[in-house]
């Protein structure tokens, strides 16, 4: 029995191809080297070519959002590099690869690496803001490494020149491109960092991405970041951004700019340590005139010009506190007056006196001690009789319990 064929449109065919490659991992990042052909720059701004090398050839576009960031244009026959994915224009049913980004061959490979490195010391935090410091205002002593024959020692030399006299400069020489490169940078580096140095500047001039690779080989650009001072990258032109830029303190566009960046004019110094001289002496004037004011309107004062109005207030003052303390002892007085009057009449109401005014008497026996008791005294014994006025003695006859 024949099974049924599932019928296809042409779109759906197309579809799903294009889903196919776009699940394809491999497919969604892609790097293509191959040689441009059948190059066409559309009015658009969307570029099209074909990338064909000796057995094959495959269709290629470039979207204008993409196309406008190229540095260089590209033409018939040029090897490039050639980076994004591959998909399948629906309408024509034909695969291509969707360029994202397109290097020459020679300058791609080193850009590859370039990103890597770049990467890499990125993630350890060797480009990290925290770590750059402010260039010192005004330099004593300036080590330089760069080429000794080359144009950026002597636009750095007439500069800090020009700019402030005063500046000692220290030129190590250094090859600054091919291999010997690097070992030579990392080497002048190493002598000024045992050196008594304020600031450091390392770069050479203009020239290919190929002459200014020194500055983005790894050795250089962690040598760069062990400064122990200030280090200003320049290297090459304003366009030319290498891994040193980013290690260095400071990145300056060219050598001529370091050198501005670097030393401070002395003229301009001069013009404006006179100016702040000027401002200061406007404002210790006008410090003293403030001062002169406030003390002739102390000098005015009725105070200093009759110091004995401040004896005069003093005395008063003086009067007050003295009659309030008599009011207040005379109060204490007649309290306590009235107190020990109050005291005395206590007592008086009970003294025994009061009950001897009143006829009645105490007996004592002979050795004093107040009888209370007819049993405790004798018949015969002598015995006191105390009276309100004056005492009797007697002798007892007889008793009664």
């Amino acid at each position: 029995m024949q099974t049924e064929r599932q019928i296809w449109s042409v779109h759906d065919i197309n579809l799903y191809i294009k889903t196919l490659l776009q699940r394809d991992g491999r497919m969604s990042n892609v790097l293509v080297r191959g040689e441009i052909s059948n190059f066409t720059h559309h009015s658009s701004g969307h570029m099209y070519f074909s990338l064909k090398d000796k057995t094959g050839s495959i269709k290629c576009v470039m979207f204008r959002s993409n196309a406008q960031r190229l540095q260089f244009r590209p033409v018939h026959g040029m090897e490039v590099l050639a980076a994004g994915y591959v998909s399948v224009y629906e309408r024509d049913g034909v695969y291509q690869l969707y360029v994202e980004e397109l290097l020459e061959a020679g300058a791609g490979a080193l850009h590859l690496a370039y990103e890597k490195l770049k990467d890499k010391l990125q993630a350890e935090g060797l480009f990290d803001m925290e770590r750059k410091r402010p260039l010192p205002f005004l330099p004593r002593k300036i080590g330089i490494v760069t080429s000794p024959t080359g144009a950026a020692i002597r636009d750095l030399l007439s500069i800090i020149r020009r700019r402030n006299p005063a500046v000692s400069v220290y030129v190590v020489p250094a090859i600054v491109q091919g291999k010997e490169g690097i070992a030579s940078i990392c080497q002048s580096l190493d002598f000024l960092y045992r050196q008594d140095m304020d600031l450091i500047i390392a770069g050479r001039g203009g020239g290919s991405l190929e002459e200014l690779w020194c500055f983005n080989e790894e050795a250089v650009v962690r040598k760069i970041a062990e400064s122990p001072v200030p280090i200003i990258s320049a290297v090459g032109h304003e366009t030319d951004v290498t891994l040193a830029d980013f290690a260095a303190d400071v990145r300056a566009a060219t050598p001529s700019m370091a050198a501005e960046l670097a030393v401070p004019v002395q003229s301009q110094l001069q013009q404006d340590l006179n100016l702040r001289q000027c401002t200061l002496l406007q404002r210790y004037d006008s410090y003293l005139r403030q001062k002169r004011q406030h003390l002739d309107h102390l000098a005015q004062h009725r105070i200093l010009q009759k110091p004995e109005l401040l004896l005069q207030d003093r005395q008063q003052l003086l009067d007050d506190r003295s009659q309030r303390l008599q009011q207040c002892m005379d109060q204490l007085l007649q309290q306590k007056r009235q107190q020990l009057a109050s005291g005395a009449e206590q007592l008086q109401a009970l003294s025994p006196l009061q009950v001897l005014a009143r006829g009645y008497a105490l007996c004592q026996d002979e050795t004093g001690r107040l009888l209370r008791r007819a049993d405790e005294v004798a018949v015969g014994e002598t015995i006191t009789v105390v009276l309100e006025q004056g005492r009797l003695s007697a002798a007892v006859t007889g008793r009664e319990e």
